[in-house]
């Protein structure tokens, strides 16, 4: 198991800087993800580890060794891409022992090194097809095999499951994190998909602009977001950002908008009427999209659009085209500065 840090970061492309002073240090036999929107550096950054990128300036280091200026095949990085680039006149048995003959392993070591890992991953049945008679499931499970015979110190991963059908996305999330947990090397998970981020990562890293938002365990992004962009981006839908004065943004997640009816008695910081737009049932719950009317700082003259959900078990009371009162408990909400978009400081006894 491994530590991968990354100091100071950076990588221009003329004036374009795709990747802007990134500082970021693995647990050993962590699942970290990278995640941000697509034009974010995660791309970038994923080849600057792997060699494929020269840095601009900064330093990688893998158990505290510097990296820089190794070759991509001497680094003992395996990649895994969302293409997976098999290579189609090979047979599966050839393209996992691949890695082993191009870095002149003896022969005498493939067979133990193949037979381990079509056993891990359940190929070992698919040994003698073409990657062309194999589903996109199957490629997926050789291609980590591929990288995993090497006996790699990282694993990066770029994106595996975004050319898989919908329906086998689960499924390979859960195969992924049980390979992870059964070989526990140092695996960096790059993907713009928040779903899979929280749901494979050990801890995640919030990337925007080439600049890092925030690191931490997925209940962490999601109850304690560090700034606004992260706020706004993570959660389905994402938490209700609201002007309180001209300083001050509240965050509030939709699970967290109650009715003023239905609520308990409490401290609220936000107490809106909401005129409601449309209501979705979405078999687990239920989604009311409406403006709010009164309750906020008039200050961008903007209509403010929220979100409330309700578990489905709890058909909502409210229908389009009505108006509800809707509260905010002070201990949910969280509060943003306007200006800067950080996370504010506990004031006033309000949850920062």
């Amino acid at each position: 198991m491994s530590v991968l840090e990354l100091r100071a970061l950076e990588k221009h492309y003329g004036r374009i800087q795709a990747v802007n002073g990134f500082d970021l240090k693995s647990e050993e036999g962590e699942l970290l993800a990278i995640l941000g929107p697509s034009g974010s550096g995660k791309s970038t950054l994923m080849r600057m580890i792997a060699g494929l990128e020269k840095p601009s300036s900064g330093d990688i280091l893998l158990d505290g060794q510097s990296v820089l200026g190794i070759p991509p095949r001497d680094r003992n990085v395996a990649m895994v891409f969302q293409s997976f680039a098999l290579y189609p006149h090979m047979s599966v048995r050839d393209n996992i022992l691949f890695p082993l003959v191009s870095r002149k392993v003896p022969k005498s070591q493939h067979q133990a090194k193949l037979d381990e890992v079509t056993r891990i991953l359940e190929v070992d049945d698919l040994l003698d097809r073409r990657p062309t008679r194999l589903s996109g499931g199957q490629q997926q499970k050789v291609a980590l095999a591929r990288a995993l015979v090497r006996d790699p110190e990282l694993f990066v991963f770029d994106e595996p499951l975004s050319s898989l059908d919908a329906q086998i996305r689960s499924q390979a999330r859960a195969e992924l994190r049980e390979l992870h947990d059964r070989t526990r090397i140092t695996t960096l998970y790059v993907t713009h998909d928040q779903l899979e981020a929280l749901g494979l990562a050990d801890r995640v890293a919030v990337i925007n602009k080439g600049r890092l938002h925030q690191v931490g365990t997925p209940r962490e992004l999601y109850n304690d977001p560090a700034d606004l962009f992260v706020a706004g981006f993570i959660g389905n839908p994402p938490m209700n950002l609201l002007p309180l004065d001209e300083h001050t943004v509240a965050g509030l997640r939709p699970e967290h908008l109650r009715l003023h009816a239905d609520a308990p008695d409490g401290d609220y910081v936000l107490d809106m009427q909401v005129a409601i737009e449309h209501v979705e049932y979405l078999g687990s719950e239920w989604l009311g999209y409406g403006t709010v009317q009164s309750g906020l700082a008039d200050i961008d003259q903007q209509r403010q659009h929220v979100v409330a959900r309700l578990p489905a078990s709890i058909e909502p009371r409210f229908s389009p085209g009505e108006q509800w009162r809707f509260v905010g408990a002070r201990a949910d909400v969280r509060l943003f500065d306007r200006a800067s978009g950080e996370r504010k400081a506990s004031q006033a006894g309000v949850a920062a």
